[in-house]
């Protein structure tokens, strides 16, 4: 069979050549066309097998010159803008669903927000006058200080709003039908010869049974499963026989670090654990009275399985190992030898985060959450002592926005979050309480950037409905960084250590900083001095609060 080359690769036989379109037109003559005479045409030879695309295309001699062959042209042509318009739409689409308004975002903002030439090498307590010599006025500026007063107005809603009211505290019973297995396993009176509460608890398994085997935290994390796999191999060597059964010692925390977030909890726990009577948890911040217990590893993740209190526990079996040795010591059983080394905890959610209540408990009072960490705490340990660290909130949050957020960080990428996060709180206070505000699970997570973690005060008086004063210390990390041997002298007498040496001394206060800011976070330099101005409103009438409630005008926070 013959086929012609030259009808857009369509293969017709030649017997129909007389109704290929484009040999055949209106005005067509055989005699003098080109292609029907023969001229420039080139007859392929093929089998009954279907030709290639690719065969064809090889052997393509001729260009389309007909009015149909401009029409494909112009049609690809018309696709591919089509196509071109699509993507450029999507990517709008996409910066404006993001949030990227650095220039591109088309829909203007109800804050005209602008930007600073920030310099690092500025003092981050520098207040908005100190600024003004070292920021050069530009249009996006004066765009900001002209939208001071728009947000002022938030501000002042919000501290029009702002009642401390005392929470009633509830009934040992009531906490008991919220938790009843923690209640069975964690008993009410503690070893009398030991300075840190624990007790023992008889062990039912063998030689052959793994104590660990259903641990969560060994469970969901590898970097655990390594201390885990220690444990196991020394458990049966810290057993306590006694009339043919076993015994292990169990222990809480003598004492908790319990926040803030970015205020210095981690160089306070990296010290306090190099004292030789000190001994903390298994893993730094196990966040189990907040997260875990409720079954919360990732608050972005969902809910998993629980964790049973039993797993909390055994985070302090290492420690529990030293106490006992100095228990069950010739020197200890002879003499009565009381135990004096302490267990620490230190999750800085301890203080402040309550999110899954609204998960769990249901007869909440007008969005306020009935029970708090607090509450259970206090009920199994009533004497424990507390200890918070904290910093100026305004800083603090800067902090933390630069710690936690992860792509396209700037001053004008926070001052944006601020004021957003503002006009969602503000929506919130208008229709309910304080406290319901500050404990809202879904404000919480809507607020780009945690303000409420700096509302100390509102956390602090609800912690002493339950705790006295002289059980909590609070500590500022301004104070941590200018007096380091001050403060920690401070943190052994409030836990009643015993004295240190020289050089025990100088291996704990003369150590580098912990979990300093990030080189490529100090490269961003400090917040706009706006920025700074609209924290300091929000956060005035509760540092005020504070300062009253700790007799100690420095939690003012006042610039310099």
């Amino acid at each position: 069979m013959r086929y012609c080359i030259n009808c857009c690769i369509h293969l017709l036989p030649n017997d129909l050549h007389r109704q290929c379109f484009r040999c055949r037109g209106p005005d067509h003559n055989n005699q003098k066309c080109p292609v029907c005479r023969g001229e420039n045409k080139i007859p392929l030879y093929t089998d009954s097998k279907q030709m290639k695309w690719l065969a064809v295309l090889e052997v393509r001699t001729d260009h389309c010159e007909s009015w149909n062959g401009l029409f494909c042209l112009r049609k690809g042509k018309l696709c591919s803008l089509m196509f071109g318009l699509i993507i450029m739409t999507l990517v709008m689409v996409s910066y404006i669903l993001t949030g990227a308004k650095h220039g591109l975002l088309l829909i203007p903002s109800p804050f005209h927000y602008g930007a600073f030439a920030s310099n690092p090498s500025l003092m981050d307590n520098e207040s908005l006058s100190d600024m003004k010599d070292h920021y050069q006025p530009s249009k996006m500026n004066i765009s900001y200080v002209k939208d001071y007063p728009s947000i002022k107005l938030i501000i002042d809603t919000i501290t029009s709003k702002i009642e401390f009211i005392t929470r009633q505290r509830p009934d040992l019973e009531e906490l008991r039908k919220q938790e009843p297995h923690m209640f069975s396993v964690i008993p009410n009176k503690f070893l009398p010869n030991s300075k840190n509460p624990c007790w023992y608890e008889e062990y039912r398994g063998n030689t052959t049974t793994d104590p660990y085997a259903t641990n969560s935290y060994a469970l969901y994390s590898k970097r655990f499963r390594i201390i885990f796999d220690y444990l196991r191999k020394v458990f049966w060597n810290h057993l306590y026989h006694y009339k043919d059964k076993h015994y292990r010692l169990r222990c809480l925390p003598h004492f908790y670090i319990i926040g803030q977030p970015k205020c210095g909890t981690t160089d306070l726990y990296d010290r306090l654990r190099l004292h030789p009577d000190v001994r903390f948890s298994a893993i730094k911040e196990p966040h189990w009275w907040t997260r875990k217990r409720f079954g919360i590893i990732r608050l972005r993740d969902g809910f998993h399985d629980r964790y049973p209190v039993e797993d909390y526990l055994d985070l302090f079996d290492l420690a529990a190992h030293q106490i006992q040795s100095v228990l069950q010591s010739d020197e200890g059983k002879e003499r009565g030898r009381r135990n004096n080394i302490i267990i620490g905890e230190a999750s800085a959610s301890t203080m402040w985060d309550n999110n899954a209540w609204i998960f769990f408990y249901d007869n909440s009072t007008e969005g306020e959450p009935p029970f708090l960490i607090q509450d259970f705490i206090h009920a199994f340990q009533p004497n424990a002592k507390l200890i918070i660290m904290l910093r100026d909130p305004v800083e603090r949050l800067y902090s933390d926005y630069l710690y936690f957020a992860s792509a396209n960080k700037s001053a004008e990428d926070f001052h944006e979050k601020v004021a957003e996060s503002l006009q969602l709180f503000e929506g919130c206070v208008l229709d309910f309480s304080l406290r319901a505000c500050v404990y809202n699970n879904t404000l919480n997570n809507a607020m780009p950037v945690r303000l409420q973690v700096g509302l100390y005060v509102v956390y602090l008086l609800d912690w002493l409905t339950v705790f006295n004063k002289d059980q909590i210390l609070v500590l500022r990390l301004e104070d941590h960084a200018s007096n380091m041997r001050y403060t920690m002298h401070m943190v052994f007498q409030f836990l009643d250590l015993g004295p240190l040496s020289e050089k025990q001394e100088a291996l704990i206060t003369k150590s580098p900083a912990s979990n300093t800011r990030r080189p490529e976070d100090r490269s961003l330099g400090p917040m706009l001095p706006t920025t700074k101005a609209i924290l300091r409103d929000f956060y005035r009438p509760f540092n005020t609060k504070l300062a009253q409630v700790l007799f100690d005008d420095a939690f003012l926070w006042k610039r310099t």
